[in-house]
């Protein structure tokens, strides 16, 4: 595979169908009169024709025997050529006014008159963000057509974009090493020197994964983060180098080996990727402690819930047990006031009152001792309560040393005002080693909700006092919810850092404004976007009121309720099983790896795959290696298990090698980028649904449970993770991400659509029940996307009418509340200046999405976005009872990606269908590799069965749309998964012909 495959650089394709020939190979009038008076007599002419269409294909001249026979053949019979004309006769002199002639033509500058001094300064601008040479050359390649050059030949831009690569990489490692002190250096090098007294080497160690979040691994992970902030600090060495630049050198450090970094002959270079390395691994392992410190956190609240559950169950007996004993203290005391009032000697009474109170303390010993009714009556007052925050100290207290410390290590900033809580922070520090049950009050405690200052505030002595368990408690929770919610921060951390910082600036907003709310269809102005929502609600809302009693599925009973009722079952026509089987009898056998290896063919989508310096690979047959490679980690049969079914030289180190250091996310991402868009060109997806729409959810998959991104499952009733989907309504799979059990799963469906970055732009999604969160409603219409969940339970919903006069005839009952407009308009800059961020790439939906949190009433741009949502959650259930079109296409949505989510696990059948590494990425990987596999089988399936119909349809087979409306491209039956697993490489599969007619009126005429 050379690195032309790998770049846009323009080329013929080895087989053409008739549609591409007619598309790019056909001339215009104008042009054959170009032709013929630039050129005279036939043969000249033919050449010149040919010469201008494959210019205007390709952005450069060919040479004459690289034109294509297909190409040669198509252009003659336009006008009658003789095909035997000597087309490949063409002398340097003549070729070269042909260049000059097409050149004026098509108002286009040859290279060598300005193409270098063009391209120079933005290539080597994008090399402080850019590595691979596949990806400059492109860039060099779209600003030679943006300015009208012609292309010069492949070597020319690989040379002249190695040249400026390297340069600009010398200048960064020199940048990042001069400032190093030998010791430093010594210290970077010996990352690669292994002691005698142990078995891995230093920078292997700089790589090693977190194991769950117990407290045994946070304390060896703590002294892991200790040991890297120890090595040196990489930071101030860094400065000239942009962050995106970082990430790429400590990517490729990550992927090599020891022996790779050894064999680097640069110490600069080696020294380079090494402190870049160091930086994002101490990044990585503080997101990690702060990830196991949520955990935790998490775990004590968990806990202290489930005891207020068991208490509930054993709230009788604990309380016929205080009943009890109060009782006989009671008699007790009843019996000693009888006595009292018989004598009336003071010196009696005292005797008596201390009788008493030592016959009350043998009662509660008797019954368990004061601690036991201590506890107990904190534990009554919880459930009478309902607050599980007094039962949180037994769970603290396992945790109180590993808080202290995560805290202590972990540097804590907060994005708000107050800085109340940090200064708690400081107090119960310096406090920390106090046997003190209660702390004198000289903090406030405004961070802290009313039941834990009630909780915390304690009267002892006739003075308030903190108690100390309890504060602590309370502090470390709400380190916790700021940490997840934005307000608080980690210097030095990516997952956790302060939110403001990554957003554009309003004033860098202001030019972008306009165009992005064009593009959108969205007003440029508070008050227009306000105006146009307050009338959109009002017309929706008085147009469902009007139509009411002409809607005979939706009704309210007699409380006001909504209901709607159940739409008949869709017809299907019914000869649509029998052409179904028909058609599946005859679909060609075929085994997963030639799958593979012929959608391959069509599309090479190997081509992404390279080494972490983006050379071209050294290996015999990389094609063969990378698509085995697919096979192994998509069908998660593994490199061990692959390779003992195989034959030749492909071994499990191979394997894992490629994996580890050719393929990453991104590059399986444009792999599967080439498969889709040859996918779409077909027209039978076309009849299975709309390319404008999209899907989305999450399926579980198992985890050893030894790492830290598991989580139990209820649902699910297992360990592991959840793979979370993004399926076009055509069937093909769009976009995956793999995220931890527990985690909120609406936070992940807008971004599926933003990083697709396929021919398939879809603007509506389909989700399930998750779906529904207000929050993504909002940022939905803002990035211009319609959201349609599955709602299940959409009558428990609150409705909001725009007006709090606002009244209507006949579903006045649905709505209980009113928009607060002003809030919106108060915080619509802040929402365009999120979304703008969004948009320019700065954030992720997602990583904003999980900042936001109901319970926090600080944080202005949730509680923004939830009052948008609103508005438009409440326009889509308008939408969703008047339309029973609606409701029958998200049915039928959700049941595509349930589909998909059984044929994505049919694909995953190896190991058990258990990933067994502990590395989140690797995660990643494993299903962006099983939706390749996925939508090569798609293609190909797509393939086999327009030939099928086309043949079932010359033969007088009713192929309608209707019936073929019925079919899926998830069909197994065919597909052979085991054996023997050997690629054929001398095999070629026919040209993919996309328009092929299958359906009987078009194949018949």
């Amino acid at each position: 595979m050379t690195m032309r495959e790998r770049t846009a650089y323009p080329r013929f394709k080895r087989k053409l169908t008739d549609e591409e020939l007619a598309e790019f190979f056909t001339l215009s009038d104008e042009e054959w009169q170009f032709v013929a008076t630039t050129a005279r007599g036939d043969a000249p002419r033919f050449q010149l024709a040919l010469y201008l269409k494959c210019f205007q294909k390709l952005g450069y001249l060919p040479q004459m025997a690289a034109i294509p026979q297909a190409i040669i053949n198509y252009i003659a019979k336009q006008r009658y050529y003789d095909l035997q004309l000597p087309v490949a006769k063409v002398t340097d002199a003549t070729r070269s006014t042909y260049r000059r002639a097409i050149h004026a033509y098509l108002q286009i500058r040859p290279y060598g008159e300005g193409g270098v001094t063009v391209i120079t300064p933005i290539v080597q601008q994008a090399t402080y963000t850019m590595s691979d040479p596949a990806d400059l050359i492109n860039v060099a390649i779209e600003q030679l057509v943006l300015h009208r050059f012609e292309l010069p030949a492949f070597s020319t831009l690989n040379n002249l974009v190695s040249h400026i690569r390297t340069q600009t990489h010398f200048t960064l490692y020199q940048q990042a090493t001069e400032g190093l002190s030998p010791e430093e250096s010594a210290t970077l090098d010996a990352l690669l020197e292994r002691p005698s007294n142990v078995t891995r080497y230093p920078v292997t160690r700089l790589k090693a994964l977190p194991a769950k979040a117990s407290l045994k691994h946070i304390r060896a992970w703590e002294k892991h983060l200790a040991w890297l902030e120890g090595i040196l600090d990489p930071n101030p060495h860094l400065t000239g180098l942009t962050q995106t630049k970082i990430e790429q050198f400590a990517t490729q450090g990550y992927q090599m080996e020891v022996g790779d970094l050894l064999d680097i002959q640069s110490p600069r270079h080696r020294r380079t990727l090494l402190l870049c390395l160091l930086q994002q691994m101490q990044v990585r392992v503080r997101d990690q402690l702060t990830m196991m410190y949520l955990k935790r956190i998490n775990l004590m609240h968990v806990s202290g819930k489930k005891r207020l559950r068991k208490l509930r169950e054993a709230y009788e007996t604990m309380t016929d047990d205080m009943v009890n004993t109060f009782a006989e203290i009671v008699v007790s005391t009843e019996q000693t006031q009888i006595d009292q009032e018989d004598d009336k000697d003071e010196e009696v009474q005292q005797q008596q009152d201390a009788q008493l109170g030592q016959k009350v303390r043998q009662i509660i010993r008797k019954n368990g001792g004061i601690i036991h009714f201590k506890n107990n009556y904190e534990l009554l007052s919880a459930l009478q309560n309902n607050n599980y925050l007094p039962l949180l100290q037994p769970y603290y207290r396992r945790h109180r040393a590993t808080f202290f410390r995560l805290t202590q290590q972990l540097s804590i900033r907060t994005t708000v005002q107050s800085k109340g809580l940090l200064q708690a922070i400081d107090f119960i520090q310096e406090r920390r080693n106090s046997h003190a049950e209660y702390l004198p009050d000289e903090i406030g405690l405004s961070f802290a909700t009313p039941r834990w200052r009630k909780l915390i505030w304690r009267k002892v002595d006739g003075e308030m006092k903190l108690h100390k368990g309890h504060l602590e408690a309370c502090i470390f929770s709400v380190i916790g919810d700021g940490l997840s919610n934005g307000d608080l921060y980690i210097t030095g951390s990516e997952q956790f850092a302060d939110y403001r910082t990554q957003l554009l600036s309003w004033e860098a907003c202001k030019p972008l404004l306009k165009d992005y709310c064009e593009a959108v269809q969205l007003p440029t102005t508070s008050t227009e976007f306000i105006t146009q929502l307050r009338k959109q609600m009002q017309q929706m809302i008085e147009q469902v009121d009007e139509t009411y009693t002409e809607n005979d599925t939706f009704y309210f009973d007699q409380n006001g309720k909504p209901h709607l009722r159940q739409l008949p079952k869709r017809t299907v026509p019914d000869n649509a099983e029998e052409l179904q089987d028909e058609m599946q009898s005859r679909m060609p056998e075929r085994h997963l790896l030639d799958v593979l290896h012929h959608v391959h063919q069509w599309v090479p989508y190997t081509r992404h795959f390279t080494p972490p310096s983006g050379s071209n690979p050294k290996l015999q047959d990389p094609v063969t290696s990378y698509l085995l490679t697919i096979f192994s980690y998509g069908s998660n049969m593994g490199p061990t298990q692959t390779a003992r079914h195989l034959r030749g030289p492909v071994t499990a180190r191979v394997l894992g090698r490629l994996n580890k250091q050719h393929a990453t996310t991104a590059k399986l991402d444009a792999a599967n980028r080439d498969v889709i868009n040859e996918y779409v060109r077909f027209n039978l997806p076309r009849q299975w649904g709309s390319q404008h729409v999209a899907v989305a959810d999450g399926t579980h998959y198992e985890l050893y449970e030894n790492n830290l991104m598991g989580e139990h499952h209820i649902r699910y009733g297992a360990y592991g993770g959840i793979a979370y989907h993004h399926i076009s309504d055509t069937y093909v799979a769009l976009f995956s991400h793999f995220i931890a059990c527990g985690v909120w799963e609406a936070v992940y469906i807008l971004d599926g659509l933003l990083k697709n970055k396929s021919v398939l732009q879809p603007d509506t999604i389909h989700a399930d029940t998750q779906g529904q969160s207000e929050a993504v409603f909002g940022l939905a219409h803002l990035l211009g996307i319609q959201l349609m969940p599955r709602m299940r339970n959409w009558n428990k919903v609150i409705m909001y009418r725009p007006d709090l006069d606002a009244t209507y005839q006949n579903i006045d009952s649905w709505f209980s509340r009113t928009i607060d407009w002003d809030l919106l308009a108060d915080h619509w800059e802040y929402l365009m200046q999120v979304t703008l961020s969004i948009h320019k790439g700065k954030v992720l939906p997602s990583w904003l999405l999980q900042k936001l949190n109901s319970d926090n009433p600080k944080n202005k741009l949730y509680r923004a976005l939830r009052e948008l949502g609103r508005v438009h959650r409440t326009l889509f259930l308008l939408q969703y009872v008047s339309t029973p079109q609606l409701r029958r296409q998200i049915q039928a949505a959700t049941t595509k990606i349930e589909a998909y989510n059984l044929f994505s696990q049919w694909i995953f059948f190896g190991g058990d269908s258990i990933m067994k590494s502990r590395d989140p990425v690797e995660y990643e990987k494993r299903i962006k590799y099983k939706d390749l596999i996925a939508n090569a089988i798609m293609l190909h399936n797509v393939v086999d069965m327009t030939n099928v119909l086309h043949e079932m349809a010359r033969e007088g087979y009713p192929v309608t749309p209707e019936v073929v409306a019925t079919f899926s491209p998830y069909i197994t039956e065919h597909i052979k998964r085991f054996g023997e697993y050997v690629i054929d490489t001398d095999s070629t599969p026919p040209p993919l012909q996309p328009d092929k007619p299958f359906l009987a009126k078009d194949v018949l005429g």
